[in-house]
């Protein structure tokens, strides 16, 4: 591909709800400070099906998901300083923010006060839709394209750019490390990189999983223990026992439950994203100086230290890799729980 190309083959929603077909996407020239990427591989995530379906309102179609996009750099603008021909990179779930406000300039672009773009269903700064990773190429700013270290493979490396910042992020700002009791809600595509990134980080590593069937797996990637939450008898064990929990699942979770799980001064995150509003009762938080938060992937200079933070610990997503004609089949495997860890998109066969 070169600027003189317009559009790039895709695969996209037409519609909501709409199976995905193969279609052909627009990107824009290579400008001053932009790269091109090959995308070789893009991760699918649940909030994938959450925007295709319109679960978290109107979306903009025709719709190319894919925000978890590994690749390598063929063409550089003039004025780039960061990437070259031949780097290999990623790119996240946004691509420019204002770049002005109090958060950009502290590093923290994906809370952008403007409202960081998407990279996919989302409008740019013309005005035109963005498209995301399911597709062969992609036209960067190199601001918002960060560096893959050479020790984590490149399908693994995709699912970093979401799932791996979406549980670092918290991770890191709530400290964990050393002495610290952490515990893991769900299993799945997000909860499996919490655990493999809380354990690197040297805490004391809890599962929280429906049921015992992913035992051996969450054993296996770092968790000191693994419960089951549909035994009643987890909750009165586990009572005030973890200095942070992070929540990871997108169903309805009994919120004051697991408020009671933590310590005095614990916090529940929550990273999963219900499409439905929650109930919580207020008590157990006012009793034990607890707190209940949100955390939405992380900026650009804390991605960058996740990607290398798990390339010095040899930490990449545990992957199903499938050809394009199989998203349809993985969308709805994600839905079904039926995907260990992360299903990885081969761009090759787009």
């Amino acid at each position: 591909m070169t600027t003189n190309v317009t559009t790039v083959p895709a695969y996209a929603a037409p519609a909501a709800n709409a199976p995905l077909e193969r279609t052909t996407v627009p990107r824009r020239p290579v400008g001053e400070h932009d790269v091109l990427i090959e995308i070789k591989f893009s991760g699918i995530c649940h909030s994938d099906i959450h925007q295709a379906r319109d679960g978290w309102g109107e979306g903009i179609y025709p719709m190319v998901p894919g925000h978890e996009i590994a690749g390598i750099v063929t063409e550089v603008g003039t004025g780039v300083t960061k990437h070259k021909a031949g780097d290999r990179v990623g790119v996240g779930c946004f691509v420019d923010s204002c770049r002005e406000c109090e958060y950009c300039l502290r590093g923290l672009e994906q809370y952008c006060a403007k409202g960081m773009i998407g990279t996919y269903n989302a409008l740019d700064k013309d005005g035109e839709p963005t498209y995301g990773g399911y597709s062969t190429h992609i036209v960067v700013d190199e601001n918002y394209t960060l560096r893959i270290p050479d020790g984590i493979p490149l399908d693994q490396a995709a699912p970093l750019l979401c799932a791996g910042i979406t549980l670092y992020s918290p991770l890191a700002h709530w400290k964990a490390g050393p002495g610290k009791k952490v515990a893991v809600v769900g299993l799945g595509g997000l909860g499996h990189m919490g655990v493999k990134i809380a354990h690197a980080l040297g805490a004391e590593v809890t599962v929280l999983s429906q049921s015992l069937k992913k035992q051996e797996d969450g054993l296996r990637l770092g968790a000191d223990h693994y419960y089951a939450t549909n035994d009643p008898a987890t909750f009165t064990e586990l009572a005030g026992s973890f200095d942070l929990i992070v929540s990871t699942v997108s169903a309805p979770l009994d919120f004051t439950a697991y408020v009671g799980l933590l310590r005095t001064d614990g916090a529940l995150v929550n990273v999963g994203a219900p499409e439905e509003p929650i109930a919580l009762n207020l008590f157990p938080l006012m009793l034990g100086r607890k707190t209940l938060a949100g955390s939405a992937i992380g900026g650009i200079a804390e991605t960058q230290e996740m990607l290398d933070f798990c390339a010095e610990h040899g930490l990449g997503a545990e992957i199903e890799l499938i050809r394009a004609d199989q998203i349809n089949e993985a969308y709805e495997r994600v839905l079904a729980s039926d995907v260990r860890y992360r299903f990885v998109i081969d761009a090759s066969t787009i």
